[in-house]
């Protein structure tokens, strides 16, 4: 009889891509998932999982949060990859490189960047060093300006190199580069569309929020994947639709049943975060997203400031462009079945838009230290998407069902990149040779934990979490020296 090395042992086996929902033995041996079995598997180490559900492990196609410390706050949330896809990565290379020399406690990989190569190509900037972080770029003007044809064919030449060197797909931050002549997206998705990678794009402001938006976000993302076949992902499409989401909703649905590929993420907050220098902060720009316009719909994460004034505003906008900050959107308290609707929208995936720790002023971090000191802020999206959306969506609301929520989680965010990283084929699955990402919860008592004023506070309810067979959390503490994380990379 074989012996395995590890059996989590009589728990509620949830496989939305096989439709299994049973209670089942899952054998584990080395990095992958050997057995899965009504009874009788023997293993070296027996782990009791009665009355908890094992699950596959969440797949994040949008984090921003890719050190170490950032990665184990996903963990205990359930998460066993996460990906940088809608900012990206440039050089690609180096990215992988880095992450592989300080090691990750989960999964990771990253699409090319549209935004970095374009302030490279465009700007005649350098491409930032390992010490810049992933949304730097937003504070910039220098990527913004209109590109010429030999530039746009230049940096076309930048992204499909990219590719070739294992990038996901192509991240198109285009939101924050609004004037950008459309004919361009149009020749990056047709690049997307011939080597069969995603776009994930940050689509460009809808014409409720700006009149004088040259195209409509949505109309341009819809009719740019039905024109080229691009499969195109519309990052989080909450946010970026505000209260104009049921227009923007109701034209996805109706441009997929046409054919046109486009898939969609959301994640369940009212408020954004971004650098405080990007074009969404200027003061005459808060109305795009801002709940009223104004700028106490914003807080400065480093001190935790809502700012007062314009002035104030565009004080930290030209002292700190980088620095990130809040912007409400919508009031999640006064609004709770907004942000159950949001969980629940059809055919698209939970992806927690996690940002990267900000460090208060006077105050060093350093990312290895565990737990986060009160020093260091994000967003509680960082800590918390998935528990959230397990909590809101299926417990207290019954607007998803477990194994469809946990579908958003795993299956559905796999099948966005399956095509163009067959990596991805062995995952979010609880089926004998597939990798053994796994994640085992309390579906009555999974949630959130962390608020806007304690936002490293990690979610609960997690009892285990496996990383390509390893535990980085087991018994709900999360194992700080443990550093499974593979990258995830292209292939062409």
């Amino acid at each position: 009889m074989t012996t395995y090395d590890v059996v989590l042992r009589g728990g509620r086996v949830i496989d939305p891509a096989s439709g299994l929902d049973g209670v089942r033995d899952v054998a584990l041996t080395g990095d992958k998932i050997a057995a899965v079995a009504t009874a009788g598997l023997n293993a070296r180490t027996e782990i009791d999982v009665h009355g908890l559900v094992v699950a596959p492990g969440f797949i994040d196609l949008h984090s921003h949060g890719q050190a170490i410390g950032e990665g184990r706050l996903q963990a205990l949330d359930g998460v066993t990859t996460a990906l940088e896809l809608e900012a990206g990565a440039a050089p690609v290379a180096a990215a992988y490189a880095r992450a592989a020399a300080e090691g990750r406690p989960v999964n990771y990989g990253y699409a090319a960047s549209w935004s970095l190569l374009r302030r490279h190509v465009v700007g005649g900037l350098p491409l930032p060093d390992e010490t810049a972080g992933p949304l730097d770029v937003l504070a910039s003007d220098a990527w913004r300006t209109p590109a010429s044809p030999v530039q746009r064919a230049e940096l076309l030449g930048q992204v499909e190199r990219e590719l070739a060197a294992g990038a996901l797909g192509i991240g198109i931050l285009l939101g924050y580069a609004p004037a950008t002549d459309p004919a361009e997206l149009v020749e990056v998705a047709r690049l997307a569309a011939e080597v069969g990678v995603p776009t994930f794009t940050h689509a460009r402001p809808l014409v409720e929020q700006d009149p004088g938006v040259i195209v409509d976000g949505a109309e341009e993302l819809t009719r740019v994947a039905a024109e080229t076949g691009a499969h195109m992902h519309y990052c989080h499409i909450n946010s970026t639709s505000t209260r104009h989401l049921a227009r923007v909703q109701a034209l996805v649905e109706r441009v997929r049943a046409e054919g046109a590929r486009v898939t969609s993420e959301a994640y369940p907050y009212g408020s954004g975060m971004s650098a405080i220098g990007s074009d969404y902060f200027h003061p005459d720009r808060l109305h795009v997203l801002g709940a009223t316009g104004t700028p106490r719909d914003v807080i400065y994460a480093r001190t935790g400031e809502t700012v007062a004034s314009a002035d104030r505003l565009r004080e930290l906008r030209a002292t700190d462009p980088s620095g990130l900050a809040f912007i409400t959107m919508f009031d999640e308290d006064r609004e709770p079945g907004r942000v159950a609707g949001i969980c629940a929208l059809p055919d698209t995936v939970v992806a927690s838009d996690a940002v990267p720790f900000v460090v208060e002023d006077g105050h060093v971090y350093d990312p290895v230290r565990w737990p986060p000191p009160a020093f260091v802020r994000t967003h509680p999206r960082s800590a918390g998407t998935f528990a959230r959306t397990l909590r809101v969506a299926v417990r207290e609301t019954g607007m998803l069902t477990l194994p469809e929520a946990i579908a958003k989680c795993t299956v559905q965010p796999a099948r966005v990149l399956e095509r163009a990283a067959p990596a991805l084929r062995r995952k979010a699955r609880i089926q004998p040779g597939c990798d053994a990402d796994i994640v085992v919860l309390d579906a009555d008592r999974v949630t959130d934990t962390a608020t806007y004023q304690h936002s490293t506070s990690p979610s609960t309810g997690f009892h285990h979490v496996f990383v390509n067979g390893e535990a980085v959390v087991r018994d709900g503490r999360l194992h700080e020296h443990v550093l499974p994380g593979r990258p995830i990379r292209g292939h062409r």
